[in-house]
């Protein structure tokens, strides 16, 4: 028995706590979510649209990779993962404040129809993500209070 807890012991240290139960996990989910849509998203627009509106289309893939790094760092979310975390967030944050800016101001400045959410020029950005119900503003919100109150030396169950 004391064998057993040994190994167990053992592989704790070796292999940490990636993702904890709770909050962590249901952002993760969301970010999994948005990464599969945005991946999604410019992926077809680079296939099929990308002459049309290349600025709106480079934004949307863009946007994708800023997605699949924050999932993964938030995943990882120890050492220099933490602050790849912190980075990324803060990037998608003003990358939807930016780009929702423009494209509800001026809808054509990166591509004509670029100001319609639901276009073909659109990016998950696109007038403060309201193609995806406003998660892509609020969720880097999520992510900096989750970071900020899971800071990056603390570990165990408060850290998840």
């Amino acid at each position: 028995m004391s064998e057993s807890r040994s190994v167990t012991e053992r592989l704790s240290a070796v292999m940490p706590r990636l993702v904890g139960t709770g909050t962590l996990t249901v952002l993760i989910a969301v970010y999994a979510v948005l990464v599969m849509a945005a991946v999604g998203r410019s992926a077809f627009q680079i296939i099929d649209h990308f002459s049309k509106a290349p600025i709106a289309i480079s934004i949307s893939g863009i946007s994708a990779l800023v997605y699949v790094l924050a999932m993964v760092a938030l995943i990882l979310h120890k050492g220099v993962w933490y602050r790849i975390a912190w980075a990324t967030v803060s990037v998608e944050f003003a990358g939807v404040v930016v780009v929702g800016a423009i494209t509800t101001f001026f809808p054509d400045a990166v591509g004509p129809d670029s100001g319609n959410a639901f276009g073909d020029t659109a990016t998950v950005w696109t007038v403060f993500g309201q193609g995806y119900w406003f998660v892509p503003l609020v969720l880097p919100l999520a992510g900096m209070w989750w970071l900020r109150t899971h800071p990056a030396g603390v570990r165990g169950k408060a850290a998840a």
